[in-house]
């Protein structure tokens, strides 16, 4: 059974035969997790192979694990700074900085793919524009070519720890204070502004090759009425044709209020998403919704999107968190970055 374009969640730390239904639909493709779902290493790691056991190809696991205040699971995971701890450290030491974003993208990785995570929803692409309730320490930096610099380097560490980074939130969602999870949001800027700042993290992270971008829900007025998610111009002549990206394009949470003024009803949402250019839609904390998804949409998946998710899937597994705690890359990854934010977080590297 080839992937569908649904990506969905379940209620707790172990599969019901409601959430084994759902996962066997057809247009079910992956599952998102939370901290409900977590307990310890050895229960998300018993829970992802039975994911994985369901299906051929196996659907796609993934997590909000960005680090700071986004971090899903806590116990047994190393604490992960805020981006905007790297960003500090840029400002007096851009070499370290990078060092560090990359032994932070490794750890990240390499501990979720032990637990059998294929991918987190990361690095944060948006530009600290000092206003926004919703980004702020989230993001690396106020400057786009910082940002640019420090998510290669931690896209680089995912990759050795077997994972594929996916960038958000597209074209930025740093300017604006409202958050798309409560309320619907906009962003008055003129193209040309937006082009010259927000941009930039996007066009030079897909220059590095990044394989995945979510957009943002957040309406563009002057460049088209529809939220970024739903809108052809961003996603198709934006983002494809003008900034050449060919990687799998992830909708936002179709359940956040920022998607919900937009379209009532959660089929019609979906429908838009994946008419804008979306390969995957993510409903999360909304099984009557998901339902309703289930029953009633239509959609015939593509070959290109069949090939883009299927790429997203972790490589290079580490067979055991116990396994992984043995390996002196690692050891010496979490050791540098557990100072980040201390006072020795300024010492040079040895």
């Amino acid at each position: 059974m080839s992937l569908g374009p649904v990506m969905l969640d379940i209620a707790g730390t172990q599969l019901t035969e409601e959430d084994k239904k759902r996962l066997l639909h057809p247009l079910t493709g992956g599952i998102i997790l939370f901290s409900r779902n977590y307990s310890n290493h050895r229960q998300l790691t018993e829970l992802t192979h039975e994911i994985h056991a369901l299906r051929n190809p196996h659907l796609l696991i993934a997590v909000d694990h960005e680090g700071g205040r986004v971090q899903r699971f806590q116990k047994d995971f190393t604490k992960l700074p805020a981006m905007r701890e790297l960003g500090k450290i840029w400002d007096k030491q851009p070499t370290r900085a990078r060092h560090l974003a990359k032994q932070v993208g490794y750890v990240l990785a390499a501990e979720l793919n032990a637990c059998g995570v294929d991918f987190s929803f990361t690095p944060v692409l948006d530009i600290d524009h000092g206003q926004s309730c919703v980004i702020g320490d989230r993001a690396f930096h106020h400057n786009p070519n910082v940002i640019s610099e420090l998510a290669h380097n931690l896209m680089l560490g995912l990759k050795k720890g077997g994972m594929l980074a996916v960038g958000k939130h597209f074209p930025g969602h740093g300017y604006i204070q409202a958050d798309s999870h409560l309320q619907i949001s906009i962003d008055q800027r003129r193209y040309t502004d937006i082009e010259m700042n927000d941009l930039v993290p996007f066009q030079q992270m897909i220059n590095y090759g990044l394989p995945g971008i979510m957009p943002a829900h957040v309406i563009y007025p002057k460049v088209d009425q529809h939220p970024a998610g739903f809108s052809n111009i961003w996603l198709q002549k934006i983002l494809r044709t003008e900034l050449q990206f060919e990687g799998c394009i992830f909708s936002d949470d179709l359940s956040m209020q920022g998607a919900a003024d937009y379209l009532e009803s959660i089929v019609m949402r979906a429908q838009a998403a994946l008419h804008a250019g979306c390969d995957m839609i993510l409903i999360c904390n909304n099984l009557k919704g998901v339902d309703e998804v289930l029953n009633k949409l239509y959609w015939e998946m593509s070959a290109t999107s069949l090939s883009r998710l299927a790429r997203m899937h972790a490589r290079d597994n580490f067979e055991s968190m116990t396994k992984l705690r043995e390996n002196g890359d690692y050891i010496r990854a979490v050791r540098e970055i557990s100072i980040i934010g201390c006072e020795t977080g300024d010492l040079p590297l040895q």
